[in-house]
């Protein structure tokens, strides 16, 4: 009986056993690395907000509301209306448009039952005559029945 281990064996332990000291450095090489490029950043309640509320007295631009076009069913046709004003084309759209104040944006709010290819328009004439802001806003009840 052979109790000593053969060399093949000696071999496998020695390959199965890891040298700790480049691992060792390799991980402080790391800790160094991460405490030299973290930023420090206050607690989120000593950060100042990037919109700051201004107080403007009146005739300012907080007076400016945002324009809203209502897409519905008027008489069995598709129209739209802003404000008292209805508009049963996309040119009479335009034209009401671009006498209007930009400042505020524009809202597009879609009936259920106005067809999407309105709103759409309604969008894209608000876009035509200048304006940056332009959201849609679907809803079921939009306008009512006037």
């Amino acid at each position: 009986m052979n109790l000593r281990p053969s060399q093949l064996q000696r071999k496998r332990r020695t390959l199965l056993r890891a040298e700790l000291t480049p691992m060792i450095d390799v991980i402080f090489l790391l800790l160094i690395y991460f405490f030299v490029t973290t930023t420090q950043t206050p607690p989120e309640s000593e950060l100042v907000p990037a919109l700051q509320a201004q107080r403007v007295e009146g005739g300012g631009a907080a007076d400016f509301q945002p324009q809203v076009i209502d897409v519905v069913m008027g008489g069995g046709q598709p129209e739209y209306r802003i404000g008292g004003r209805v508009a049963g084309t996309r040119g009479e759209l335009d034209a009401i448009l671009r006498n209007l104040p930009q400042e505020g944006g524009l809202f597009v709010r879609g009936a259920g039952d106005a067809p999407t290819g309105w709103a759409v328009g309604a969008i894209q004439s608000g876009r035509d005559a200048g304006f940056l802001a332009v959201t849609y806003v679907p809803g079921d009840n939009v306008g009512g029945a006037r």
